[in-house]
């Protein structure tokens, strides 16, 4: 065990299981947070705890800047700081711009872009010298596929945040960066798409396969512990997509 403590927003499902199971396997204690039902964070926590790690859950709406502060709380009320703050949390809804409907556009923004903005916000204030906040990106803001735009709109906002708050905690001892999955076998990415599509994207990376939440989260276990001279960046973890 080390002593370092990481947040993970949307920690419950996904990617943001994967990257609670990893931190927790490097020996760090994790807050899994979620925005619905419990029991899925609750199996998170116990699939940590029975491995011999160290992990509680907390339900936040990461747009709102009272619940996230109170995650901070809970976090250093149970494990003494916070060293790692990890933004997986978001939802993705297609359609062509010109049918995109304005309530998924708004659903979209608030969790993406205000959630990200009101997370990374509390983070650095509160963050301890040598601490980690890791956003999530898309690999799909270089890609130019139909139907994204509004979701990589979102997402290249999370990318200019990254890249201009690593500047501006200057001097703190704290790197900020952003991981950009391609193609990931998760729910949020399966969800309504034909086979396929899914064995077209999947074919696109010339590995030929698409990505795993584990995948993932070794990416964000190097930028969390050892990557201390990876900072303002946008990590592509795509296998090999351009």
């Amino acid at each position: 065990m080390t002593d370092r403590v990481a947040i993970v927003t949307g920690g419950s499902g996904g990617i943001g299981r994967a990257v609670s199971e990893r931190l927790a396997a490097d020996g760090i204690s994790v807050l899994v947070t979620f925005s619905g039902g419990s029991q899925r964070a609750d199996d998170v926590v116990t699939a940590i705890t029975d491995a011999g790690g160290r992990a509680v859950a907390a339900r936040a709406d990461v747009a709102e800047p009272a619940e996230v502060n109170a995650l901070l709380d809970v976090a250093e009320a149970e494990f003494g700081g916070v060293d790692v703050v990890v933004n997986t949390a978001g939802i993705m809804r297609l359609s062509p711009l010109a049918q995109l409907s304005l309530d998924d556009l708004d659903a979209m923004y608030r969790v993406n872009v205000r959630g990200t903005f009101v997370v990374s916000q509390a983070a650095v204030q509160r963050l301890r010298s040598g601490g980690a906040l890791i956003n999530f990106s898309s690999s799909v803001v270089k890609l130019a596929l139909p139907t994204y735009s509004a979701y990589v709109a979102g997402k290249a906002a999370v990318d200019g945040i990254t890249r201009i708050l690593a500047q501006e905690v200057r001097g703190r001892d704290i790197t900020v960066n952003a991981v950009a999955p391609g193609p990931t076998a998760t729910p949020l990415f399966l969800d309504g798409k034909p086979t396929e599509v899914v064995e077209h994207l999947a074919a696109q990376a010339p590995l030929e396969r698409l990505g795993e939440p584990k995948d993932i989260a070794e990416a964000v276990s190097f930028l969390a512990g050892p990557a201390r001279w990876v900072n303002g960046q946008v990590v592509y973890v795509n296998g090999g997509i351009v």
